[in-house]
């Protein structure tokens, strides 16, 4: 009995000893992430993470320790240096001291220039231009106050008056319109001189200017590649410049402009648009811009879809939006004149209600398409030879999941690793982990499951759009995590979309997310991600929680919570069907 007793006692020693022995205290910190830092914010934080049962000083403070281990400290800077010792004392009394150092500098008033001199030349549009006659380039240039400053001999720029957000004297503007054989225009960099009490400086743009001669053979392209973008215009931040939509291949565009890699296309007298050169094949002089009467056109169906086709004699751009209340496709055909009188529609079309066109201006035909059903469930566009064809889905033939094919999309992955939060866990990880638990909830629900990734591998967004076209899912739910520089105020859930035909289910599956008690950080729209640009299908982006908050990466490192997150999103997507035919005509 005695040696029974002992045997249980080593065994529970043997036991516990690698349990007591991963207590032992360490410091791992994620933000910042190197020992000195030079800063311009007097707010910063420290963020990382120890053992589960450690506790956590900041300059002898103690500080919140969340059940994962994770951190995150706030700290605010005096001027110059500013060195914070964070120690981890483990449950036996062992310890770990880190020291961290921030130099904050606040920011400096912009100072004048107090030589005769010309200090920076900016240009608007920024780059390399190739412009035509009527185009507006703007110019600002800071020098020396109280001088001339002209731009070339054709435009005296006017010092701006120091008050409200101009707080600095010697900022110079103004805008150039550019001439016919503008000699200003050479294709080289612009003159600017500075003028300063008898003393001139001459300085030149930055960037290069050619002319775009309007007596010349018009410049036309066609477009290229797996998924050419249009722009609105030339801005930009971390996702791109706002998209105006996808074209087809072939399509004929009359370029007038280029700013560094990106062409301007003439779509009608009144609007321009964008596209990466990337995307755009030149084609011979004379040949002709885009323009085209239309011909016949036909509404009808098949046994999986709706479709209408426009007869054009040249493949021509377009633009296509979708319309709620009532639900509509409405599609812009640049070049485009009415030549049509009769328009066919066939009774095996079961979700085009009815089809319309309007004139709106000389060079733009709208095409307008009523639908039967309140819910937008996808329309591709395309040319066939020069027919241009719009194919509509129709919503499910029953309800429930079972006859769908869902598309889950599991976001970064491979050397993409997305944010990182406070434990050190990447975003790559958690994605995948949510995207899975997703799969096998729509699996249960009888739906086909296409996944983007399995593994740990690096799929490109452009591929996974051009992918997915082709397997044509009835719907996707792109899964991601959020992150934040603010890891103290900033969690929550929210969702994302960028058609509003497609908010419904964005809607849905955002309410369900919110009844887990997550904090609300907003259903998004008009957001300018790739995965959400498809209008083939109805998509969202599901940001489930901030990794970089403590507490929301507590909750998605917990594989209980990542079941309840997907069966949350499986919630709403059957609400999204159901709603569907609730609301049928």
């Amino acid at each position: 009995m005695l040696e029974r007793k002992i045997g249980s006692l080593l065994v529970a020693v043997c036991i516990a000893a690698p349990a007591m022995a991963q207590e032992k205290s360490f410091l791992r910190l994620t933000q910042p992430g190197k020992q000195n830092n030079s800063v311009s914010t007097a707010r910063q934080f420290l963020v990382g993470s120890t053992c589960k049962s450690c506790q956590v000083y900041v300059n002898a403070e103690p500080q919140k320790v969340y059940p994962t281990g994770a951190f995150a400290i706030e700290v605010t800077l005096g001027e110059g240096g500013n060195e914070f010792l964070v120690k981890s004392v483990g449950p036996g009394g062992d310890s770990i001291l880190r020291s961290v150092w921030f130099t904050y500098n606040a920011p400096q008033a912009p100072q004048p220039v107090s030589s005769i001199n010309i200090a920076t030349i900016q240009t608007f549009p920024e780059g390399n231009l190739t412009v035509a006659p009527g185009d507006v380039i703007r110019v600002r240039v800071k020098a020396i106050p109280g001088g001339t400053v002209k731009l070339g001999d054709a435009l005296t720029l006017q010092e701006l008056p120091v008050g409200g957000s101009q707080q600095m004297p010697g900022i110079y503007q103004g805008s150039y319109t550019v001439q016919c054989a503008d000699p200003l225009i050479q294709g080289r960099q612009l003159p600017i001189t500075l003028d300063f009490e008898g003393t001139q400086v001459k300085r030149f743009t930055p960037n290069i200017f050619t002319l775009r001669d309007p007596q010349a053979q018009p410049l036309v392209g066609k477009t290229s590649g797996d998924d050419p973008i249009l722009k609105y215009g030339l801005g930009g931040d971390r996702l791109g410049g706002a998209r105006m939509g996808s074209l087809d291949t072939g399509i004929v565009l009359n370029i007038t402009g280029k700013a560094d890699g990106d062409y301007r296309v003439q779509l009608s007298k009144t609007l321009s648009a964008w596209i990466p050169q990337e995307f755009v094949k030149l084609q011979p002089a004379g040949t002709f811009p885009p323009t085209s009467l239309t011909g016949s056109w036909r509404a009808w169906g098949d046994e999986k879809a709706d479709y209408l086709s426009v007869a054009l004699t040249s493949k021509l751009p377009y633009r296509t939006t979708q319309q709620n209340d009532p639900s509509r496709i409405v599609i812009d055909i640049f070049g485009a004149t009415a030549n049509t009188n009769w328009i066919t529609q066939l009774e095996n079309a079961k979700e085009i209600k009815n089809v319309y066109y309007e004139q709106v201006e000389d060079d733009i035909l709208r095409v307008v398409i009523e639908l039967k059903h309140t819910q937008h469930w996808g329309h591709s566009v395309y040319y066939n030879g020069n027919i241009l064809t719009v194919k509509v889905k129709r919503p499910p033939s029953k309800p429930g999941l079972g006859d769908l094919t869902i598309a889950v999309d599991a976001g970064h992955g491979g050397r993409n690793l997305g944010a990182q939060g406070p434990t050190g866990v990447y975003e790559k990880e958690m994605a995948l982990a949510v995207a899975v638990a997703l799969q096998q909830a729509l699996q249960r629900e009888g739906a086909r499951v296409v996944m983007t990734r399995v593994n740990d591998s690096y799929i490109d967004n452009s591929y996974r759009v051009v992918s997915y076209r082709d397997k044509d899912p009835d719907l996707l739910v792109s899964i991601h995590l959020n992150a934040s520089s603010d890891p103290v105020r900033i969690q929550g859930t929210s969702t994302y979309y960028k058609h509003i035909g497609f908010r419904p289910l964005s809607q849905h599956i955002y309410k369900r997310l919110l009844e887990l008690g997550l904090k609300e950080f907003g259903n998004v729209g008009s957001f300018n991600f790739a995965l959400n640009s498809p209008t083939e299908y109805p998509n969202v982006l599901v940001e489930t929680l901030f990794l970089s908050h403590p507490e929301d990466e507590m909750r998605i490192l917990d594989p209980g919570f990542r079941r309840e997150m997907a069966g949350k999103i499986v919630d709403g997507i059957k609400d999204f069907v159901a709603e569907g035919y609730a609301k049928a005509e």
